[in-house]
């Protein structure tokens, strides 16, 4: 039993003294959250990619801010389960809820009604050892709309968003076992989304391995797939804080110190997929920000 609380006790000294690094790094200089784009607020955060102007901005100059296990707002029990598996505190046209995936698609469709050039980059999974459910690809296809759906085709990356429309979702599917989506279907296979996932509730560990992963990617003028960043920490078995906000909490606010070193370190040109959990609008000025600096050559 002493062993065990001493092992608690260093890893709780562990994430102090790694929360304190990252307070240092914000701290210890006046560029620490500037970055191409920074001062850029979007006057709808809806209708952000409309304001930079569908004609103008190409999907590789996008950087997407993304949501990380979206469909959770509404997951669990109220202050019984849902603190330990809640990443999101905010309504489907924002993220989306913890209800059957028909409703977050709805929400999904309801997004496109609203809004006229934003484009949606959707990821749909079986994991957790569950099985595909029957005839889910025809499934997302129909619920979706096919006149929503961008083809897989690599060649959408050097598109504009004026040359995609009427279509606004590129839904990446990954099932376990059923057949995957090629090139002309509908939907986009598991390898146009890629990511390196670093399962840990230090938040200076995953700041690190982000920006190491990172930098060894191609720029997305070269890419022909999405890749994505993770701005999260995971709770952990052997640490006694489980519930989710406390520990995402540790990374949360350094989404644009992130930014900010990505640029520092010469990597501001592979940025594509920046996600967090509970997003904030924030967040996505910061995202947007980029953009608009890609597009105005800046960045």
């Amino acid at each position: 039993m002493g062993a065990f609380f001493s092992k608690q006790v260093d890893r709780r000294k562990l994430v102090t003294t790694e929360k304190r690094a990252l307070s240092t790094r914000l701290s210890s200089s006046v560029d620490s959250l500037s970055f191409p784009g920074s001062d850029y607020h979007p006057a709808d955060r809806k209708r952000w990619m409309a304001e930079l102007g569908a004609d103008r901005l190409r999907i590789h100059q996008v950087v997407w801010p993304g949501t990380h296990d979206s469909a959770t707002n509404k997951i669990g029990v109220p202050l019984v389960t849902r603190p330990f598996a809640q990443r999101s505190a905010v309504s489907a046209t924002a993220s989306c809820q913890a209800n059957p995936v028909d409703v977050v698609l709805d929400d999904v469709k309801r997004f496109l009604g609203e809004t006229e050039s934003e484009v949606i980059v959707l990821e749909v999974r079986t994991e957790f050892g569950h099985e595909d459910p029957p005839e889910f690809t025809k499934f997302l296809v129909d619920k979706l709309g096919e006149e929503n759906l961008v083809p897989h085709d690599e060649a959408v990356f050097h598109k504009t968003i004026a040359e995609l429309l009427p279509r606004r979702v590129i839904c990446v599917w990954k099932p376990r076992k059923s057949p995957a989506p090629k090139p002309g279907d509908p939907l986009w296979s598991a390898r146009y989304l890629k990511g390196n996932w670093i399962d840990t509730d230090l938040p200076e560990t995953k700041f690190e391995s982000n920006l190491k992963f990172l930098g060894q990617q191609p720029p997305v003028a070269d890419r022909r797939f999405f890749y994505r960043v993770e701005n999260t920490v995971t709770p952990q078995a052997d640490n006694p804080v489980l519930c989710v906000w406390p520990v995402t909490k540790r990374i949360h606010g350094y989404a644009r110190l992130f930014i900010a070193e990505a640029f520092a370190k010469g990597l501001g040109d592979k940025l594509q997929v920046f996600s967090t959990d509970f997003i904030d609008g924030d967040f996505v000025d910061a995202c947007a920000g980029v953009t608009k600096a890609r597009v105005e050559g800046t960045a």
